[in-house]
Formats: structure tokens, C-alpha cells, sequence
């Protein structure tokens, strides 16, 4: 199929990736709310599963939703994705891998938000420990010693 420069045909159908094209060049369809059908190849699909974990503030202008087909948390402002936290989840441990905000968003706090978001919900939970492998969530886990009891113990 031939394209004109400056048109990206979209590739990447859904990954967290993509969300960090969304404020340059949207890479594909990003599914933000509710339980909605997702294409898993030709002829098959499946439940994407996804949970609102929280809305953060008093005017409902921040949402934490926990996207667990995507293993992700997804932070948005006014409906805007505005951070991401990727992680991995092996049934006992949660490791929280990378934290990402929209270059265009960075600087207000937002990689913390949801962060102290996924860190509540995971605390919430009671079943798993938490792997800070990204240096951010680290660091928040720094700034919040009162927390460390979530950490896993190496």
C-alpha cells in the first residue's frame, strides 16, 4: 500500500507503547473504559479486562483504571491518558516496570499519581508483594518509606 510521508498506516493494535505515540502520532485504536471487546486475530475475540481503581480528586478529573489484559495502570485528566505504569504480575509479585507520562504532560506530578494509585490498590489487594524494577517507582518508594512494607524482600 503506498503511503505519503508523514502518514504512519497504524501497526501496533494495542500496547502500551502506543500510548506514547498518542501525544505525537496515534499508532492505533487505544481502549481507555469500561469492559470492552478487544480483536485478538481473525474471527476471535475476547473480554479486554478493565477496572477503575479509583477517581483522584473531588471534581472527577483524574482517573486510575487498572488495565490488567494490557498490564497496566492507566492515569487519565478530563478523559486524556496522561501517565502509564507497565507491570508484570507472577501471581505473588507485582513488579512495576516503567512509569510513563505523555511528554506533553510531564512536570506536573502525574507519574507520582499514579504510582501512589497502583501502590493503594495493590496494598488494597493484600495478595502481592511489589518489585520496584523502575528507577521512578523506586525513587517514589524513597520518598514514601512508610510504604516499604509492600516491597519485596530480596
Amino acid at each position: 500500500m503506498p503511503t505519503q510521508p508523514g502518514i504512519i498506516i497504524p501497526v501496533v493494535p494495542f500496547a502500551s507503547w502506543a500510548d506514547k505515540g498518542r501525544a505525537l502520532v496515534v499508532m492505533g485504536p487505544i481502549i481507555t473504559d469500561g469492559d470492552l471487546l478487544c480483536q485478538n486475530g481473525p474471527g476471535r475475540t475476547m473480554r479486554a479486562y478493565r477496572e477503575t481503581v479509583g477517581i483522584i480528586s473531588d471534581s472527577d478529573r483524574f482517573v486510575l483504571t487498572r488495565e490488567a489484559d494490557a498490564s497496566r495502570y492507566t492515569l487519565t485528566r478530563d478523559g486524556v491518558l496522561v501517565s502509564v505504569l507497565d507491570y508484570h504480575d507472577d501471581g505473588r509479585t507485582m513488579a512495576l516496570t516503567r512509569a510513563f507520562t505523555v511528554p506533553s504532560f510531564r512536570g506536573s506530578g502525574y507519574a507520582a499519581i499514579v504510582v501512589a494509585g497502583a501502590v493503594d490498590d495493590i496494598a488494597a489487594r493484600g495478595d502481592r508483594r511489589i518489585d520496584a524494577v523502575c528507577w521512578y517507582v523506586a525513587d517514589w518508594f524513597d520518598a514514601h518509606p512508610e510504604r516499604a512494607d509492600l516491597l519485596r524482600v530480596r
